[in-house]
């Protein structure tokens, strides 16, 4: 079954977790200084796309110099079926989003037995180590909440993960919407949990209840996975369709690429935010440009998968404590 669509109303992680707690956004952007700073070391042309890939007219100039993809060959068979990639890729420029992908049974079942018997760390914080099944002994033990829980470079030890990283059907939509230069950048799996101890500074560390977009590359694609059943108590993400290929002056010329739902969905329209639920091991792609949140689960935890895709160099640092990709 498809995911269900329907409307809705690198520091370290002791760093990321004392910026979220800090309270002010404007210092946490201050604290990322530092890591900016060796981005552009690393790599000089990072400080343009910081500042123009948040901009219309910037991110439209880049993409129309950007090299076409020219299928030369049919694609290779794929776990996700017959999908045309082509068509996937228009409906991405329409909506910036498309949600009818479904993995194997097989597949979403090894990655969630995977999960649950391999520890993951607590809010970014690699101090922070538990099994998810073991989430509520956990946060008693560390005397915390513990709203999200990342497995970095152990995703990547999971044969179904790496099975969907490498599946031909994604990166033959990355380069029918993303250009000839789209390559493979991120590959994680994370838990989201319920927990009433849960703060503000908590939800944004996680990417939660808050309307975002992403600001990593110029031009980038990201598949998403439910590996558990996602309903709207278990924190299902939402996107803004339409918000990656327009966009309010206020959200262009600014640092920030967090905003107020209230601010968002009064520009781009109520009607346009969708909420995405379904059955486990159904999936659904978007440009990450555009407005996006996830929501914090309330009745059961949530178990997600991401691959991304994107056109230029990528970093050593790894955003959101992604692994080195394996080729």
């Amino acid at each position: 079954m498809p995911v269900n669509v329907s409307p809705t109303a690198s520091p370290s992680g002791n760093d990321l977790e004392a910026v979220a707690r800090s309270g002010s956004r404007f210092r946490r952007m201050a604290v990322r200084i530092p890591t900016y700073l060796a981005d552009v070391k690393e790599n000089p042309a990072w400080l343009p796309m910081f500042m123009l890939a948040r901009t219309m007219p910037g991110r439209r100039a880049h993409w129309a110099m950007s090299a076409k993809y020219k299928p030369t060959a049919a694609s290779a068979p794929s776990i996700f079926g017959d999908l045309d990639a082509a068509k996937i890729a228009e409906d991405l420029r329409r909506d910036g989003i498309f949600a009818n992908l479904q993995l194997p049974a097989e597949i979403h079942t090894e990655i969630r037995d995977f999960a649950d018997a391999t520890p993951c760390f607590g809010n970014f914080n690699r101090g922070l180590e538990f099994l998810a099944p073991q989430h509520d002994e956990a946060e008693a033990t560390f005397g915390r909440s513990l709203l999200s829980g990342h497995f970095f470079e152990r995703s990547l030890d999971s044969p179904g993960v790496l099975a969907v990283q490498k599946d031909p059907l994604l990166i033959d939509v990355a380069r029918h919407y993303l250009g000839a230069t789209a390559q493979l950048i991120t590959t994680r799996i994370w838990w989201s949990f319920p927990t009433k101890a849960s703060s503000e500074a908590d939800r944004s560390l996680a990417s939660l209840d808050k309307f975002h977009f992403d600001l990593d590359d110029w031009r980038m694609l990201k598949f998403f996975f439910n590996l558990v059943d996602v309903d709207e108590g278990t924190g299902p993400h939402v996107f803004v369709k339409g918000s990656h290929s327009r966009r309010k002056t206020k959200h262009q010329y600014t640092l920030l690429v967090g905003h107020p739902a209230d601010e968002v969905l009064d520009y781009y329209g109520a009607d346009k935010a969708v909420t995405l639920t379904g059955p486990a091991g159904s999936g659904f792609v978007e440009d990450p440009f555009g407005f996006h949140m996830g929501t914090v689960p309330t009745t059961r935890p949530r178990l997600m998968m991401e691959v991304g895709f994107g056109v230029s160099k990528p970093s050593r640092r790894r955003f959101h404590g992604e692994p080195v990709i394996r080729r």
